[in-house]
C-alpha cells in the first residue's frame, strides 16, 4: 500500500510543479475537491519522505528566468536604410503588439502605409510575400510561413503608395517612401527609362551633397555613389547637368520633388502576380490603387477599374473577376486568371481586397461581432482607408523630428567611401556605408530623450550625445568673437528651416583640413560677425577638437547641434590667408526677365523653342505634371441629353457623355436626334480649321444612326482607331459590311462594300465603302481607315507605324468635298455641252428636272450650323471605343503636323485643353499624353534631318 501510495503521490507531485504551463486554473485547486483529507495527504507525505505538502510550488528565481525567456521570441526587421533592428514579442502576441514596437522605435506618425512582409518559400523556388496580419497570432503566422527554430526576420516595407505625396503631411514618412522608392528603383523592381532614372538620381544627389559646386564637386565625384543599376561615366554626367538644376533645394525639397517625378512611373504603387490566361500565355496582374491592370511581355494590355468589379473570388489555384454589366450587355462578364499555386490565388484575392478597402472605401467593413456560418475566407481588411489616414494626419499637430538621412551606397574601392568594413568580408562590389549616425530619429517634442534607432544598445551615451552635452560642461578659454593664435570664434543660430548655411570638406579620413567650402547666401553662416568665407579652416566645433574625427562624424556633429543646443552652433574658425581676396566670378551668371534683355522669340526661333520645352519637359517629367492638373471636364458646359431616359441606351459607357452646346443633332433619324458625338474644330494659323467627329464605337442599335451622321455631315473619311473585340470584350460594332456584300440600314439606305486591304506590316486595313440612299438619289465614296496595333489603355508599340498611320490620314483628307463639287460641277457642264450641240434648250432640261431658278437660296431651318461648314469643309470622323483616348490623341496629332508644317510653336497641353472643351475628357491618360509627346518629338527630330539634308 505505501509503495503504491508513493507513486501515486509522486505523480500528482509532478502534476503539481508543471500545472502553471499547461493549466488555467491556480494549483490550489486542485485540493478543493479533496477538502478533508488534504492534511492527511501531506502528512503522510511527511512521513514517506516526500517533503512538505501545501498545494504551493516554489521556484528558484533562475528556473522563474529561464521560463520567462522560453516564452518570448526575437523577431529581427530589416528597415529600409538597410539597419536590422532585433524585438522581443511574446509568444502569444498579435501582429499588432509587434507592428506598434516597431512603429514606436522609428517614431512613425502616419503609419497605415506600411506593413511588415516576410517570404514564404515554397518548394521549386516559389516565393509568395505575405503581410504580417495584425489581427492573428504571430507565432501561428511564423509557422505558416516557416517552420523550424529559427527566428523570424521580417521587412518593413510600404504597402500602400500614396496617391500624391502632399497626402503625407509628415517629413519623415516622405523620406520612408523615398526609401522604398530608390531601393526598388536600383534592385530593378520598379522600371523607369533612362532620362527618369537619371533624374531621379539627380534629386538623390541634391539631397545628399547639397547645391553643386564646382570647387567640392570636381569631375567624377559620382563615382563612388551607387545612383543607377548600370551606372557609367555617361549617365553619370547627366545627373551631373540636372544635378545643377536644383540648386537651393534642401533635402525635404529634393524628396519631396522626387516622389512627384516617380509617381508617374508606369508601374508606381503596383503589387505584381504572376498568372496565365486560358490560352496559358504569361501574364502579370498588377493590384493598384485605381484596380487590377493587366500586363503581358512588360506592355499594359488591360484594366479593370474598382468600380467596374461586382465580385472577386479564387478557387484553389484559379482567380475570378466578375465585372459589372453595362448597359448594352445581356449578360456577366467573367473573367479567369491561372495562377502558380492555391497561396498565390489567395494572396492576389487579399491584395485587391486591401487596396480596395484602403483606396476606395471611407471606412473599413467590420466583420459582425458574432461571425454567421459561411464557407468562404474569414479575411477582411482591418485598418484604416486613405482618407481616415489623411483626415487624422490632418488633425494632428504635426511633431517636427530631426532626422540624419541615410546615405546612398557606396561602390568599394571609392575615395568618397570612408567607413571600413569591420573585418567582415562581401562578394558584392557594393557596401553600404555603415556610420552609427545614419539612421538618427527624434521628436522635439518630447520631454526626455529616448534610445534612438541609430545608438548602440548600451547603457552609455552615443559619440555625438557625449560631444554635444560635453558643451554645456566646458568653460572656453576665449572670450566671445575673441582671438587667440589667429583663431575666431563664431556663434551661429539655425534659421526657421534648420540650416546653418555652409558646407565643409576633408576630415581624418581623407587626410585633409576640414575646410569651409560653400556658404549660401542671405543664411545664419553669410550674416555672421565676422563673416564665414570659403576656404576657413574649422579647428573646434562646440568646444571640441575635430582634427581626429572623420568626414561623417564631423557633419553629424554640425547637425547635432540643432537639437542639443537649441539650433546654436559655436565654432572655432581659422581665417584664410587671404581674407580680403576679392571673390571669384560666380560660375553661373542669372540674368533677369526683362524684354529688353531677353525679347520675344518670333519665327522659326519660337517654333524650335516650343519644341526644346517639350522635349525638356518630357525629360523633366514636368509635362505630366501640368497635365494631370488639368480638368477632364470643363464644368460650365451642361450635359443633359445624354442623361435622359430615352438616350441612356445609346451610350456604351454610363460616364462618357457629350456636351450640349458641341454635341451633332441628327436631323433625319427615326430614332430621335441624339447621338454620343461632339464637333471637334481645330484652327491653325492661316485660316484653316481642321474638323474632326468625335464619337463612340457604334451600337448595334446606333449603327444607323452612325451613318446618318455620316451623310447628314457629308463626311467622306472615317477613321477607326480600335477592333471589334479586345480582351474578350466588345469595344465597337461591326458597322460595315465584308468585302463585295451589302449591309440595309433603312429603306432604301444601305453601305456597300468594294474593297479592303491591309498593309504590309498588317498595322492599318483600308476600305472603300459606298454610301448609297435611292430617296436622295445620292451615292458617295467613303474611305475607310482602321489602326488595329493600339490596345485598350494604352498605346502603340511602335510610334513610327503611328505617325505613318496619321500621314496617310492627312493624305486621305485633302479630297475635300470642294474637288468633289468642283468635279460634279465639271460633269454638268459637259452635260450642257452636249444639250446645246444636240439643240436641246438648257432651260427646258432644267425644267424637265425640276430645277427651279426661283426657287429661294434659303437653306431649311432644320440644318444646323454645323452643316453649312460641312458643304464646304467636311469632318473628319475618329472615332474608338469610347471615342476620347485613342480619338484624342490621333486629333492631337494631326493638330501639331500642322502646325509644324506651318512652323508655328506647338504646345500640347494648349491643344488637349482645347479638345476637352468641346468634348470631355480627350486624351484619356497621362501614358497616351507621353505617347503623343514623344510621337510629335520625333516628327520634329525627322523633320529637322530632312530640312538639314
Amino acid at each position: 500500500w505505501c509503495a503504491c501510495s508513493i507513486k501515486i503521490f509522486s505523480q500528482y507531485n509532478f502534476f503539481l510543479q508543471n500545472s502553471h504551463r499547461n493549466c488555467s486554473f491556480p494549483i490550489t485547486k486542485v485540493f478543493r475537491t479533496f477538502p478533508a483529507g488534504k492534511r492527511q495527504w501531506g502528512a503522510m507525505f511527511e512521513r514517506v519522505g516526500v517533503g512538505s505538502f501545501s498545494g504551493i510550488t516554489y521556484k528558484k528565481s533562475g528556473e522563474l528566468a529561464r521560463d520567462k525567456k522560453a516564452r518570448t521570441i526575437a523577431v529581427s526587421v530589416l528597415f529600409l536604410d538597410d539597419t536590422t533592428h532585433t524585438f522581443p514579442l511574446e509568444k502569444r502576441a498579435k501582429g499588432a503588439e509587434l507592428l506598434d514596437a516597431v512603429f514606436r522605435h522609428l517614431e512613425l506618425s502616419e503609419r497605415d502605409y506600411f506593413g511588415l512582409q516576410f517570404i514564404h518559400h515554397q518548394p521549386g523556388g516559389d516565393n509568395v510575400a505575405t503581410w504580417v496580419n495584425p489581427n492573428k497570432s504571430f507565432k501561428k503566422q511564423w509557422q505558416t510561413v516557416r517552420g523550424g527554430d529559427v527566428n523570424p526576420s521580417l521587412c518593413f516595407k510600404v504597402k500602400f503608395f500614396v496617391t500624391d505625396p502632399s497626402r503625407l503631411q509628415e517629413e519623415y514618412t516622405r523620406y520612408q517612401f523615398y526609401l522604398q522608392i530608390k531601393r526598388d528603383i536600383l534592385h530593378g523592381k520598379l522600371q523607369c527609362s533612362l532620362n527618369t532614372a537619371c533624374l531621379l538620381a539627380s534629386y538623390t544627389v541634391q539631397a545628399e551633397l547639397g547645391d553643386y559646386s564646382a570647387v567640392d564637386h570636381t569631375p567624377g565625384y559620382l563615382s563612388g555613389l551607387q545612383l543607377l543599376a548600370e551606372q557609367t561615366e555617361e549617365t553619370e554626367k547627366r545627373i551631373c547637368e540636372l544635378h545643377k538644376l536644383h540648386r537651393g533645394q534642401l533635402p525635404a525639397d529634393a524628396e519631396y520633388n522626387y516622389l512627384e517625378h516617380a509617381k508617374r512611373l508606369d508601374m508606381y504603387g503596383i503589387d505584381l502576380h504572376s498568372a496565365m490566361d486560358s490560352d496559358r500565355n504569361e501574364l502579370q496582374l498588377g493590384v493598384s490603387s485605381n484596380g487590377l491592370i493587366v500586363f503581358q511581355n512588360g506592355i499594359r494590355m488591360n484594366m479593370f477599374s474598382w468600380s467596374k468589379m461586382v465580385k472577386l473570388s479564387f478557387k484553389r489555384k484559379d482567380f475570378f473577376i466578375q465585372l459589372r454589366r453595362e448597359i448594352p450587355e445581356s449578360y456577366d462578364t467573367l473573367l479567369g486568371f491561372s495562377m502558380k499555386s492555391h497561396r498565390n490565388a489567395k494572396a492576389l484575392w487579399k491584395s485587391c481586397v486591401e487596396h480596395h478597402s484602403f483606396f476606395r472605401l471611407q471606412r473599413p467593413h467590420r466583420s459582425p461581432r458574432f461571425l454567421t456560418l459561411s464557407l468562404g475566407s474569414k479575411f477582411y481588411y482591418s485598418g484604416r482607408t486613405e482618407l481616415q489616414a489623411v483626415q487624422e494626419s490632418k488633425q494632428r499637430s504635426k511633431v517636427s523630428k530631426i532626422f540624419i538621412r541615410s546615405p546612398s551606397k557606396r561602390i568599394l574601392g571609392s575615395p568618397l567611401n570612408g567607413s571600413e568594413s569591420n573585418g567582415k568580408s562581401s562578394s558584392s562590389i557594393i557596401m553600404k556605408n555603415t556610420r552609427p549616425h545614419d539612421n538618427k530619429v527624434t521628436s522635439k517634442q518630447t520631454t526626455s530623450i529616448p534610445r534612438k534607432a541609430w545608438e548602440q544598445q548600451s547603457d552609455d551615451d552615443g559619440f555625438i550625445e557625449q560631444l554635444a552635452r560635453s558643451y554645456d560642461l566646458k568653460q572656453f578659454m576665449y572670450s566671445e568673437n575673441g582671438q587667440e593664435d589667429g583663431h575666431v570664434v563664431i556663434h551661429l543660430k539655425a534659421d526657421e528651416q534648420g540650416r546653418f548655411g555652409f558646407n565643409v570638406k576633408g576630415g581624418a579620413d581623407l587626410k585633409l583640413p576640414v575646410l569651409v567650402s560653400r556658404v549660401a547666401p542671405h543664411t545664419p553662416a553669410d550674416k555672421s560677425n565676422p563673416r564665414i568665407r570659403e576656404g576657413d579652416q574649422v579647428i573646434m566645433i562646440n568646444g571640441y577638437d575635430i582634427s581626429g574625427l572623420k568626414h561623417d562624424q564631423i557633419v553629424a556633429l554640425i547637425r547635432a547641434s540643432r537639437e542639443y543646443r537649441g539650433g546654436e552652433l559655436v565654432l572655432t574658425i581659422k581665417p584664410q590667408a587671404n581674407g580680403d581676396m576679392v571673390e571669384e566670378e560666380p560660375i553661373c551668371l542669372y540674368v533677369p526677365e526683362n524684354d529688353s534683355v531677353n525679347p520675344q522669340l518670333e519665327g522659326d526661333a519660337l517654333f524650335d523653342q516650343s519644341l526644346l520645352l517639350l522635349s525638356d519637359g518630357l525629360a523633366s517629367g514636368a509635362l505630366l505634371a501640368q497635365y494631370e492638373q488639368m480638368y477632364r471636364k470643363n464644368p460650365d458646359l451642361a450635359i443633359t441629353e445624354a442623361k435622359k431616359p430615352e438616350n441612356a441606351a445609346k451610350n456604351r459607357y454610363r460616364d462618357i457623355s457629350p456636351y450640349d452646346c458641341t454635341r451633332v443633332v441628327l436631323i433625319n433619324s427615326t430614332s430621335g436626334d441624339y447621338i454620343n458625338a461632339n464637333y471637334v474644330n481645330m484652327e491653325i494659323p492661316g485660316g484653316t480649321v481642321n474638323r474632326y467627329i468625335a464619337t463612340q464605337g457604334p451600337l448595334s442599335n446606333t449603327t444607323t444612326d452612325f451613318w446618318r451622321m455620316v451623310q447628314q455631315e457629308s463626311s467622306h473619311l472615317v477613321v477607326m482607331l480600335t477592333t471589334v473585340m479586345e480582351r474578350g470584350r466588345p469595344k465597337c460594332h461591326q458597322y460595315w459590311p465584308l468585302a463585295g456584300d451589302t449591309m440595309d440600314l433603312a429603306e432604301g439606305f444601305s453601305i456597300q462594300c468594294k474593297s479592303e486591304s491591309a498593309d504590309e506590316t498588317g498595322s492599318f486595313v483600308f476600305r472603300e465603302l459606298y454610301l448609297c440612299d435611292t430617296k436622295t438619289d445620292e451615292k458617295r465614296l467613303i474611305q475607310h481607315m482602321q489602326y488595329l496595333a493600339w490596345p485598350d489603355h494604352g498605346v502603340p508599340p511602335d510610334p513610327n507605324l503611328f505617325l505613318q498611320f496619321t500621314e496617310k490620314v492627312r493624305s486621305a483628307r485633302s479630297t475635300t468635298l470642294l474637288q468633289e463639287i468642283e468635279a460634279s460641277l465639271r460633269q454638268v457642264r459637259l452635260m450642257d455641252a452636249d444639250a446645246e450641240e444636240n439643240g436641246v434648250d438648257i432651260c427646258e432640261r432644267k425644267s424637265a428636272t425640276g430645277i427651279d431658278d426661283d426657287s429661294p437660296d434659303d437653306i431649311p431651318p432644320s440644318t444646323s450650323v454645323h452643316q453649312y461648314i460641312s458643304a464646304a469643309n467636311p469632318p473628319v470622323i475618329v472615332h474608338c471605343s469610347a471615342g476620347i483616348g485613342r480619338t484624342g490623341v490621333l486629333i492631337l496629332m494631326d493638330t501639331a503636323l500642322a502646325l509644324m508644317e506651318q512652323r508655328e510653336p506647338v504646345y500640347p497641353l494648349d491643344i488637349v485643353q482645347t479638345m476637352r472643351d468641346q468634348r470631355a475628357c480627350m486624351v484619356q491618360n497621362a501614358g497616351q499624353y507621353r505617347f503623343v509627346c514623344e510621337c510629335i518629338c520625333a516628327a520634329y527630330a525627322k523633320m529637322a534631318m530632312e530640312s538639314h539634308q
